[in-house]
Formats: C-alpha cells, structure tokens, sequence
C-alpha cells in the first residue's frame, strides 16, 4: 500500500456488496427524476488536493471536495476520493473565515487547517471543464484560490480507503493539510513531484505552473492555534 492513495489507485478497489440489480437501477432513476436534491444542488465548487492523517503523516489521501458556500464566511464540502460515478463519500470538510475562526474556543481551534501551502505550491486545483478555454479557466481558479488561501478548514475521513477498507470502519479520522516540502516528504519521499505526477497527468495539469501563477496571492497572517493537531502525533 502506498503512503498516499490517489483516485486511480482506489477505482478498482474492493466495495462490500455485489452489482445493484435491475429493479434497484430502475428504482434509483424513478426516485432521481421526481425527488428534490435542492441541498446537493448548491454545490457548486470541485476542489482536488491531499489530506493527510492527523494520527499519522505517513498516510495521506487524494481528496475531491464538492463545495457549497453557505455563508460568506462558511463553507461545507463532501469529500470523494475520486470525480467518478462510483466515488466514494469518504469525509467532510467544513471551512470558516478568518473572522469566524478567531472567535472559536482554543482548543477547537486545534482541529483545524490552513490551506496557504495547498493553494501557493500548486496542489490545491479545481479540475477544468472539458468545454472550458483554459486561459479562462486559470483566471477564475487564480480567483478562487485567492479566497481559499486564508480559511481554515476542520476535516474528518470516515472510509480509510487508503488501507482497503471495503466499507467505513472504525472511528471518525481527523485530517490536515501538508504546510510544507517537507511536510509531503514524510508521505511522499520524493515530494511534490511524486505526490502530484499521476494526478496532474490525469486532470491535465501542471502544478508547478499553478504555483508560478499564484505568486502574486497574498502571504496569510496564520492563527497560532491552526495546524497544532500535529503536536499530539509528533
């Protein structure tokens, strides 16, 4: 097993259960064409990046975020490990503002986040769609990453799927984010490039020149309190 699971290696991974059946098929299309999904239907951001076990910073996993802002300061994201029909909801993440974080209890604060090294080193990316002219593309992912520079986010796993797990077992995993090279070279020996070589292969992109046209997005005045789950496993 590798350190860091990535969607291409999770596809054909075991899920418990056989293949859903004709009449389950048929009942899935009829709810979906007359039930509401309007809580499902404000998503409206897909975010790909690596979350690494707070337990545990050998262990990182690729994470697709489906986002939906609910305030202007708050923030709710599914979390899959992969864009496909068969991806599995492996987490949550909620993410807050500068301003709402500072007024949480300290020791809740512990148990979150900072996306700066994410969104500045070219790892954090919302994969483009296929009709999408690229030039514009990067402007508004530029944009986006701008704002998600600054917030803080609490995440937790429930399907480890990066040890095989055919369904969610045991409890909740807290997860980080990776704040430095060699942050990810504790899961990945050869860093960046090895951790981000399939998957921008994949999605077509190129993490270093994300990060070349990020330069220009503000240094964050981190919390003190953020990125201290660490402290308990170190």
């Amino acid at each position: 097993m590798s350190a860091c699971a990535k969607s291409s290696e999770n596809e054909n991974s075991s899920i418990a259960g056989g293949d859903r059946t004709t009449k389950s098929k048929v009942l899935e299309t009829g709810a979906g064409l007359v039930q509401d999904f309007t809580p499902v239907k404000q998503i409206c951001a897909h975010l790909n990046a690596f979350h690494v076990y707070a337990n545990d910073r050998t262990r990182c996993v690729e994470a697709n975020h489906y986002c939906t802002h609910l305030t202007e300061d708050v923030r709710q994201c599914l979390i899959y490990d992969s864009p496909d029909a068969k991806a599995r909801l492996i987490g949550v993440e909620y993410m807050v503002s500068p301003r709402v974080f500072k007024t949480l209890p300290a020791e809740e604060r512990k148990l979150w986040h900072t996306h700066e090294f994410e969104v500045k080193s070219g790892m954090l990316i919302m994969p483009a769609p296929a009709s999408m002219p690229n030039a514009a593309w990067e402007a508004a992912e530029t944009a986006e990453m701008e704002d998600v520079a600054p917030i803080y986010g609490k995440t937790y796993h429930f399907w480890q799927v990066d040890r095989g797990d055919v369904v969610p077992m045991g409890p909740p995993q807290l997860m980080g984010s990776f704040g430095s090279e060699d942050d990810v070279k504790k899961a990945r020996p050869g860093g960046l490039d090895e951790l981000l070589r399939e998957r921008d292969e994949r999605f077509g992109v190129d993490y270093k020149a994300k990060a070349k046209k990020r330069e220009g997005i503000a240094a964050v005045e981190k919390h003190p309190d953020a990125d201290t789950m660490w402290n308990k496993s170190e």
